[in-house]
């Protein structure tokens, strides 16, 4: 197996923390996912790698059918119970890439909402333009940690950690603000020969952190999850050490998200 495949299993193991620990996404995505879309309730939507809900909660309180697709056992269970007040909400425990929908069955949106890079290259676009309806769209955002100008020296103090474990940062040292980041997904949207990009834009925001919050942030990536426990336990008392030394002991930590959004051709 891969290390792509054996990473994206990780995820299930975090399945009860991990609505709280990682971030909401920006009101004003889901407003111009559904401007560029034109989707309105009560529309069809197909959402792939759920996790606990994080991206359908916002979806259902608006009114839509969702059909909602998750790799992992415990976090569908966990989005099941997260979104038990919505009939028209249904979670299916399966990778993408073998779940077999209902005979004819299409949606007017499929979306996925940090899971798209986990779906295997060869069937995606294939399988996500053929469940879509006429004119049905397809939307990927993630959430990237994000490094502008004015970004926490924590970050940088802490990459000692990282290398002393040999888990450093590739590349130079801090990477590009997110302005200035290349995103490949509309290239690859168009390079499908599936889907004509209709819109792209870039969120940036920030949050703080406790240390016992962003050890709890940690703990829901699969870098951090595959870790050996040993180097883990280390990196994670020395960020308890960094942040200890700060009057308030938080650190702000910076998000960026871009949503691409594709009309199937």
């Amino acid at each position: 197996m891969s290390r792509e495949r054996r990473l994206r299993v990780t995820f299930d193991s975090a399945a009860a923390i991990y609505q709280d620990a990682r971030p909401d996404y920006p009101a004003e995505l889901y407003s111009d996912l559904l401007a560029v879309t034109g989707v309105k309730p009560p529309a069809h939507l197909l959402e792939v790698g759920c996790g606990p809900g994080k991206a359908t909660l916002p979806l259902a309180r608006l009114g839509f059918r969702i059909t909602a697709v998750e790799l992992g056992a415990a976090l569908a269970a966990e989005a099941r119970r997260r979104l038990g007040a919505f009939a028209d909400v249904s979670v299916v425990a399966s990778s993408f890439e073998s779940w077999a929908p209902p005979a004819g069955a299409r949606f007017d949106l499929l979306y996925a909402a940090t899971a798209w890079k986990w779906v295997d290259p060869e069937v995606k676009y294939a399988k996500a333009a053929a469940l879509l309806a006429e004119g049905g769209h397809l939307a990927v955002w993630n959430a990237d940690h994000a490094m502008p100008a004015d970004f926490d020296p924590f970050f940088t103090e802490i990459q000692k950690a990282y290398e002393e474990i040999g888990e450093g940062h590739d590349g130079p040292w801090p990477g590009p603000p997110p302005e200035e980041q290349p995103d490949p997904m509309a290239a690859e949207f168009e390079a499908s020969g599936r889907f004509k990009v209709v819109g792209t834009k870039l969120y940036v925001w920030a949050l703080r952190y406790t240390a016992d919050d962003y050890l709890a942030l940690l703990d829901t990536f699969s870098g951090h999850i595959a870790m050996e426990p040993d180097k883990r336990a280390y990196l994670y008392r020395e960020i308890r050490r960094l942040l200890a030394a700060r009057p308030d002991g938080r650190l702000t930590r910076h998000w960026s998200a871009v949503l691409t959004v594709g009309r199937r051709r």
